[in-house]
């Protein structure tokens, strides 16, 4: 199988034959499994039930990754591989500009587990240098970032991490498997949640984390305690989702990069972040370990309320999360970092006028056209 192709492994990888030849996994209800002549000791909260090993498999065939665990939700991947890796007295590196979600988890746990962090003020490799400590275990990234579509060489950062023996870790929920492949750049560990573009139907909530088979092994150790797993019906959601990941991403990479061109350079909109645009930071970096720039853009609305222009929009829906099938836009203030003080907020970028739009596989002269008239009305 890994020899084929994202479009085939996506697919096919790591289905289950059904005794009746029926052409889906089957769905394993079953919360209690025998044990006698067998060592195998199967239940849900083990992260190895069958439905589950199906998302595994096909996961990693798609990140290029030896093992992983599918969870309940992309906190309890995140939460629970941080918890796993750092013990009291560690210290971990937070890029600039990461999920509210995971900045709160920082800023709200960790003192009381006695561990330390540091949130970089920008994302140069010299800074991430310069910020390590002798007690540096963990290097948490997130490329391109939730809201603000930050991009962090990842090479660099693998690198770094591998010369002061600390773990580099990802949030690859943006890019999605399709775009990018941290793994192939040094990278550890990485985390999705698995709610947006592998479920993409806006319907799953659930998170996955990948690697090789010693980290997988570790992070299993804390996650049989904290129980964050996931139910075979969800899996099930999930690899019928995974099946068409391939054809849906592709689709809203394209009407992302023709929406960031329409929306570039009008006297409307302040600003545009977008990595597929030349004038991105950080063009230059993804066009060297992307293999699409993704279906999810920024902008800022000049001498326009943020809230009148969504309730503008007809097709387009104001409503929380991404990577559905469907556009959706929020403004982060009020949503994704909701959590996080203004004085953060704006330390990172974020301004108060920033909407962000997660493009969906509609066409995008229709969608372009709802922007329009949203602006004009």
């Amino acid at each position: 199988m890994k020899d084929h192709s994202k479009s085939t492994l996506s697919v096919h990888a790591g289905q289950k034959a059904d005794e009746y030849r029926g052409i889906n996994t089957p769905i394993y209800t079953s919360t209690s499994y025998g044990y006698l002549d067998t060592d195998d000791r199967l239940y849900p909260r083990y992260f190895n039930i069958p439905n589950q090993g199906v998302i595994i498999q096909k996961l990693a065939a798609l990140e290029k990754a030896e093992n992983g665990l599918v969870f309940g939700s992309g906190m309890a991947a995140v939460s629970t591989t941080l918890l796993s890796l750092l013990n009291q007295g560690d210290h971990c590196l937070f890029q600039n500009g990461l999920y509210g979600g995971t900045l709160h988890f920082a800023n709200e746990e960790f003192k009381r587990f006695g561990l330390e962090y540091t949130v970089l003020g920008n994302n140069d490799i010299g800074t991430f240098e310069a910020a390590m400590r002798p007690n540096t275990k963990v290097v948490f990234i997130e490329s391109p970032s939730n809201p603000l579509l930050s991009i962090v060489d990842l090479e660099a950062v693998s690198k770094l991490c591998r010369m002061r023996n600390c773990v580099s870790v990802i949030d690859n929920t943006f890019a999605s498997p399709v775009n990018q492949n941290p793994i192939e750049f040094g990278i550890d560990i990485v985390i999705h949640s698995a709610t947006k573009y592998l479920g993409g139907h806006s319907d799953i909530s659930a998170g996955a984390v990948l690697s090789n088979n010693k980290y997988i092994q570790r992070i299993t150790h804390s996650a049989l305690s904290f129980g964050g797993s996931l139910n075979a019906f969800m899996c099930y959601l999930l690899e019928r989702s995974l099946k068409t990941l391939i054809v849906r991403v592709e689709r809203q990479n394209q009407n992302a990069g023709v929406i960031a061109d329409f929306l570039y350079g009008r006297p409307e909109i302040d600003g545009v972040y977008y990595p597929g645009l030349a004038s991105h930071k950080g063009h230059e970096i993804a066009k060297r370990q992307m293999m699409g720039f993704g279906g999810m853009l920024s902008f800022e609305l000049k001498n326009q309320d943020i809230t009148t222009f969504q309730k503008r929009l007809q097709l387009i829906k104001p409503a929380m999360s991404l990577g559905g099938i469907e556009s959706t836009i929020c403004a982060p203030v009020t949503t994704s970092h909701r959590l996080v003080s203004k004085k953060e907020r704006e330390a990172e970028g974020i301004r108060d006028n920033l909407l962000r739009l997660s493009v969906g596989i509609e066409d995008s002269v229709d969608l372009i056209r709802d922007i329009e008239q949203a602006l004009h009305n």
